[in-house]
């Protein structure tokens, strides 16, 4: 299954959080123009469904009660700045934001914050699942590792051979080479080969 190109916006939901109504005027009508269904919301409400991007105003900010808001599993936020003081720009890195929008909005730029916006959170998303993918591997090597130990002091091999023999071994069971090692591991812990 491909994923949506982060330009076709056409279908995309929306969640606003926009304190001004000329602001928020303004984002709907490039919002429908665009295509994107958007709901009105404010935070510290539990919003109506999932979003695929999150509009929230800076002066949302702090949250009410210091909380930080929970907001939809891999929606893609872009703040409304109006205020660039440090503190304010605190608050809104705690947000992890995806793009940004300097009030007062205009109609022009609006598209590429969506856009940067969505590209952002699927760079991210595959990303964290390439370091995902290392992290098993990694974990996984240790195991390799311990099996051709115990085949180097099974069999009175060196490294080499020791690996070219349980390569071997997987090819002809048709597993993985980490596979094989995890069941060679179980059914032979190294303390049984230490003594």
């Amino acid at each position: 299954m491909s994923k949506p190109s982060s330009f076709s916006l056409r279908g995309r939901k929306a969640l606003l959080a926009i304190k001004d109504e000329r602001d928020a005027s303004i984002v709907r009508r490039q919002f429908d123009r665009l295509g994107i269904e958007m709901e009105t919301w404010t935070p510290g409400e539990v919003p109506n469904g999932a979003a695929d991007v999150v509009l929230i105003d800076d002066d949302y900010l702090p949250f009410a009660g210091g909380e930080h808001q929970p907001l939809p599993e891999g929606c893609a936020v872009i703040v409304l700045l109006g205020t660039e003081t440090p503190s304010r720009l605190k608050l809104v890195f705690d947000l992890d934001p995806a793009s940004f929008l300097v009030k007062p909005l205009r109609s022009a730029g609006i598209y590429a914050a969506v856009v940067l916006a969505f590209e952002r959170v699927a760079r991210t998303a595959e990303l964290k699942l390439q370091l995902s993918k290392m992290d098993a591997r990694m974990r996984a090597r240790r195991v390799v590792l311990a099996a051709l130990v115990q085949i180097m002091h099974a069999h009175a091999l060196p490294e080499p051979a020791a690996f070219a023999l349980l390569r071997r071994m997987a090819m002809e069971q048709r597993k993985t080479i980490e596979q094989l090692a995890a069941e060679l591991v179980a059914q032979d812990p190294p303390a049984r080969a230490a003594g």
